[in-house]
């Protein structure tokens, strides 16, 4: 288009009435940044007096990273639910009950309805690892209170998860620092 008109549907292109609804958002893709956007939502809605809440995964349960520090100095839920678990975990079994359980607690926390807005950070995996079926988590989303939005973060997000989900963003690498040779930096990575 020589314009300068995006091909990308935009807000000018709905047809029909406009609705409200909570959303169900997935951020996924090998690239920086699933994390880091779902907590710019987080703190937006924070800023609008929403009752938010991150549910992370991976992180170990007694993770201090930068996230944790500042949600803790401004009074915003987090809980690191995770035992640090990648793919190089010493007992992938224990990992697995690890993060079945830690569902269990999530399903409570969307279930109350006490919450406008929750994060479930790195929760792409357990489901890509068959951990957690993930029909039973589109259940659990299909059920939840009509106007509360569920983010989900990370890599290899299921095709029934992206399909169901409102709003799907991919991160892709173009380029970063750790394939040359730069270590994670605070404040950047955590």
């Amino acid at each position: 288009m020589s314009t300068g008109e995006s091909s990308e549907p935009g807000p000018q292109s709905v047809t029909g009435p406009r609705i409200n609804k909570g959303l169900v958002i997935v951020n996924t893709g090998n690239g920086k940044g699933k994390t880091t956007a779902a907590m710019g939502v987080l703190f937006r809605a924070w800023g609008r007096d929403f009752k938010v809440i991150m549910l992370q995964f991976i992180k170990h349960s007694t993770a201090n990273f930068g996230e944790q520090r500042a949600a803790q100095k401004i009074g915003v839920e987090m809980r690191a639910m995770g035992d640090g678990f990648t793919w190089r975990s010493k007992d992938l079994d224990q990992t697995a009950d690890l993060a079945r359980a830690h569902w269990e607690d999530c399903k409570e926390v969307i279930a109350t309805g006490d919450y406008d807005v929750i994060v479930l950070d790195e929760f792409t995996y357990p489901m890509h690892y068959g951990w957690i079926p993930v029909e039973e988590v589109i259940e659990v989303l299909k059920n939840r209170p009509e106007m509360q939005h569920v983010i989900i973060t990370g890599r290899h997000a299921p095709q029934d998860l992206i399909d169901y989900a409102d709003l799907v963003t991919e991160m892709n690498v173009v380029k970063h620092p750790y394939h040359e040779g730069i270590k994670a930096q605070p404040g950047i990575e955590f």
